[in-house]
């Protein structure tokens, strides 16, 4: 009989173990479209955020199943940084399939995306909210079956004439916003790296519309 409750005890306290890692996990999406032509548009903005990160901290991405991922450890914390290579519109699969796969919680998971109703380089964040018309996010809110999922929207503003949105969205930086971009890359860090140390409400009155 002891040897039955200790073993149960030994389980919990595996268990335990392994809820604690799994809490200390995060998955941190870019999203974005594979290919050179689309490297530097202002819809990849998720995909650059991450590799700035990147090459700031000399870590590296590999190639894997559905996506380009890298990880990254911070006081205790990993980070699972992934840049899906399903194009934009089929984002969902590969957030599902990590999701899954590194058993991360839902709470733990960050959407970077571009924001066309957002200024250049001003920075929101959310718990919850509709796709706003964004294909990528439209895709994730249907394979996650629920739109309450941490997002980081970047904008990039809507300085397009009527019926140019598809060119502006897939089209380059302006030297002027190129100027600019560097620090908003550096805030971006700032930003992914609070919401593994210090939650995302704090995150969010920590950064939300700076």
């Amino acid at each position: 009989m002891c040897k039955f409750f200790n073993w149960i005890l030994n389980k919990n306290k595996q268990s335990f173990k392994e809820d604690k890692t799994i809490m200390k996990k995060f998955l941190i999406i870019g999203l974005g479209n594979f290919g050179e032509k689309y490297q530097n548009t202002r819809h990849n903005i998720g995909f650059k955020i991450l590799d700035f990160f990147a090459s700031k901290e000399n870590i590296v991405f590999e190639t894997v199943k559905l996506a380009d991922k890298a990880e990254y450890k911070l006081k205790g914390r990993t980070f699972i940084f992934l840049k899906p290579n399903t194009y934009m519109n089929l984002s969902g699969k590969a957030v599902k399939y990590w999701l899954d796969k590194e058993k991360i919680p839902i709470e733990n998971l960050l959407i970077i995306t571009d924001d066309l109703n957002l200024p250049f380089g001003t920075v929101r964040l959310k718990t919850k909210g509709s796709d706003g018309g964004h294909n990528g996010l439209k895709d994730i809110q249907e394979k996650l079956n629920t739109s309450k999922y941490n997002r980081f929207r970047f904008g990039i503003s809507d300085d397009f004439g009527k019926g140019r949105q598809i060119d502006y969205v897939l089209g380059q930086w302006s030297d002027e916003e190129n100027k600019k971009l560097e620090e908003r890359l550096s805030k971006s860090v700032e930003i992914i790296k609070s919401f593994g140390l210090s939650g995302m409400n704090n995150t969010m009155n920590g950064f939300n519309g700076k």
